[in-house]
């Protein structure tokens, strides 16, 4: 079982990626995303590592995936496997 957090900044790019990436969506940014969220300049990968380490504690998934868009068409992305 997989969960996934994909962090935007336009509902738009969301979409597009979920789409793309065929995500399940009760699967993807169960909590909310970046526009619900905030997207905090400078520190959005430590808001999402910590989302997705919290996650194992609240579901059986031993995989949680996160990505986060970067000015000027570049990304990255984390994945954590539960140990």
């Amino acid at each position: 079982m997989f969960g996934f957090e994909n962090v935007y900044a336009f509902a738009a790019q969301f979409l597009a990626c979920a789409k793309e990436l065929d995500l399940d969506m009760s699967k993807t940014n169960i909590h909310g995303g970046a526009i619900s969220l905030g997207h905090p300049l400078g520190s959005s990968g430590s808001r999402i590592m910590a989302h997705l380490a919290n996650e194992f504690q609240q579901s059986d998934s031993n995989i949680h995936v996160g990505s986060a868009c970067i000015g000027g068409g570049q990304g990255i992305a984390i994945v954590l496997e539960r140990a």
